[in-house]
């Protein structure tokens, strides 16, 4: 949540905001990451926000990639298949 105060509403829209709260809190609660999960859903759904945020020149691609890196470490420790993936 610290990047995300750090980005805060100059850099993103609030449903942008809540997409990464969301998945967030999915990943705190998550035991494990399933590959039809709803942790893992709401990660890549974060995944592809990113992508389109970079994509359309709002973000740089290290800003998005902290961000990943955040949101990872609020989960469990992914599972060898998905690490294979």
């Amino acid at each position: 949540m610290h990047t995300l105060d750090e980005l805060g509403p100059s850099k993103l829209l609030e449903e942008e905001q809540d997409r990464i709260r969301h998945a967030a809190d999915n990943l705190i609660f998550a035991s494990e990451l399933e590959p039809d999960g709803l942790a893992e859903a709401a990660l890549d759904d974060t995944v592809r926000l990113c992508r389109s945020l970079v994509d359309s020149g709002r973000w740089e691609k290290v800003t998005a990639a902290q961000l990943g890196n955040d949101l990872r470490a609020c989960g469990p420790e992914a599972t060898a298949s998905l690490r294979a993936a």
